[in-house]
């Protein structure tokens, strides 16, 4: 090889190393967060075990965040991304102003939150801290907005009155609580059967019926 050919290999290397650690590394490292997050809790988690986990040293996550609570926020706020994406993409198949699509936003809540119980419940945990993180009030804003706005289109108006204001959150606290009953176990000890889908579609008629046709 020439002295060329080994300098330009030497270049590519270190390019590649670069775009790693101030790329890569920090989506590297919340990954890794994220999975221990859903093995074990935000509780015991350590960062000693997220870096095990990511193939880097103890001193690499200190280049992309400040402390423990930095990474656990960068999963939540991944977390909060992925349950609106997921929202807005079950909307699409239903018409606007109907019915489904309030029961479409209910079934991902649920959905999410059964997927992802570990980061479900780290995005409510740290929720004595969210003031303090401008992206994730945003991120709460954005989807507490989305399902104000379609009970706003299931009443006919583009417009968010105080009515969709209270509808959206008796609509919220339902699914909410609903999920944490089933990621907790507790509807296996009902002895009746739940239709979830049924429930949300019940749920959802009976919040919205008077405004509906």
């Amino acid at each position: 090889m020439s002295s060329a050919e080994k300098n330009a290999k030497m270049q590519a290397t270190t390019t590649k190393r670069t775009t790693y650690h101030h790329g890569d590394l920090r989506a590297q490292l919340t990954e890794a967060t994220r999975q221990l997050v859903e093995e074990r809790g935000p509780d015991h988690f350590s960062v000693s075990e997220a870096c095990r986990a990511a193939g880097v040293s103890t001193a690499a996550p200190y280049k992309h965040f400040k402390d423990k609570t930095e990474m656990l926020r960068a999963v939540a706020r991944g977390g909060m991304q992925r349950q609106y994406e997921q929202m807005v993409a079950e909307l699409a198949p239903h018409p606007p102003g109907t019915l489904d699509r309030i029961v479409a936003l209910g079934r991902v809540y649920i959905r999410f939150a059964l997927a992802e119980p570990g980061v479900f419940r780290l995005m409510f945990g740290l929720s004595k801290d969210h003031d303090d993180d401008e992206a994730m009030v945003n991120m709460g804003s954005n989807t507490f907005g989305l399902v104000q706005h379609e009970v706003a289109l299931c009443r006919g108006s583009d417009t968010i009155e105080p009515v969709d204001e209270g509808r959206a959150f008796l609509l919220w606290s339902f699914v909410h609580g609903l999920s944490f009953l089933q990621i907790d176990g507790k509807l296996s000890k009902i002895e009746t059967p739940i239709d979830i889908e049924h429930v949300l579609r019940d749920v959802a008629h009976r919040t919205m019926h008077d405004h509906m046709a």
